[in-house]
């Protein structure tokens, strides 16, 4: 039995691609990846994130976006899609088409049961790449838990998890608060 070589992409050969195509691929070191579709609830806590979101840093510097935007990292070989992801200051893009930003200050990620182990393992380190990333948030969708990891001054991160429906998460990096309360309205949780 033979296997057909996968062909390695450049980082533009990618790009012409994507742009082109109907479905959205990651691009992780010379390879496309073809994105998963998302549960109703992990449409539920992106939108009531990103409404959280946008009430706060409407007439700031800060803006989010949801889905849409690559991240590019030169340094780590990648392009993804994060579930919403905030700049602070002006937008930097890696081209003048402005749909690939190069520069994020915070990042948050709905997580599925296909790509938790990703999102929490090499995608945060992917993410670290960006000069100006400072928070990374994880949000579980099967029960009220978010993850949430900031850079502090000496560049390690910090770790910590909340739980309760009354707690609020601080991204400081961005001046926003999110109470789980918010984050979960709507979701359904599987009885076992």
């Amino acid at each position: 039995m033979s296997t057909q070589p996968v062909p390695h992409l450049t980082f533009d050969q990618y790009l012409e691609i994507e742009r082109a195509a109907e479905f959205r691929s990651e691009y992780l070191q010379g390879q496309m990846y073809a994105m998963a579709g998302a549960s109703r609830n992990h449409g539920r806590i992106l939108a009531n994130a990103m409404g959280s979101l946008w009430e706060q840093l409407r007439g700031r510097e800060c803006e989010a976006a949801a889905t849409d935007l690559r991240i590019y990292s030169a340094l780590a070989g990648i392009s993804l899609y994060p579930d919403i992801v905030v700049t602070f200051g002006p937008d930097k893009f890696h081209d003048k088409l402005f749909d690939t930003l190069v520069d994020a200050t915070a990042i948050i990620e709905v997580l599925s049961p296909s790509t938790r182990n990703f999102d929490r393992g090499e995608k945060f380190r992917y993410y670290r790449t960006l000069p100006s990333f400072a928070e990374y948030l994880l949000l579980a969708q099967d029960a009220i838990r978010a993850e949430h990891h900031a850079r502090q001054p000496d560049g390690s991160w910090l770790f910590r998890e909340f739980t309760g429906p009354g707690d609020v998460i601080d991204l400081k990096s961005i001046g926003c608060r999110l109470p789980l309360e918010v984050l979960y309205e709507r979701v359904t949780f599987d009885a076992e």
